[in-house]
């Protein structure tokens, strides 16, 4: 099996509803997204998949998300803007860009160096 990875940082503001803490209030992070491709084998000129493809999928994903508060965007105008949700989310917009021959296997949110969100269907 092989594995490939590819990351991208957006900038966004949020806040967590009905946490009852600091991260009630409003507050922004750099977020690191790193997603996780995997195949049981290599295409005809020995790729996973083309990084420079994952890249601009992710990126666009991200886009609408940078620089924004993202309580204001959709769906995280109804879903609290959870790390462990945002992961979720660019996970379920992602899978439908690849190729049925990868498998995306894995989406981490870092909202800061020591603190990651990983989800994995």
């Amino acid at each position: 099996m092989y594995q490939v990875s590819v990351e991208k940082d957006f900038d966004a503001a949020h806040y967590l509803r009905n946490y009852n803490g600091k991260c009630e209030n409003m507050h922004g992070h750099r977020f690191r997204v790193v997603v996780h491709l995997v195949a049981d084998k290599l295409n005809d000129i020995g790729l996973v998949y083309d990084f420079t493809e994952l890249k601009k999928h992710l990126g666009d994903i991200l886009a609408k998300y940078d620089h924004s508060c993202l309580n204001d965007v959709s769906p995280f105008d109804k879903l609290n803007p959870s790390s462990e949700n945002i992961a979720e989310t660019i996970f379920s917009q992602l899978r439908p860009l690849l190729p049925g021959e990868v498998t995306l296997l894995k989406t981490e949110v870092w909202e800061s160096p020591q603190s990651c969100a990983v989800f994995i269907p």
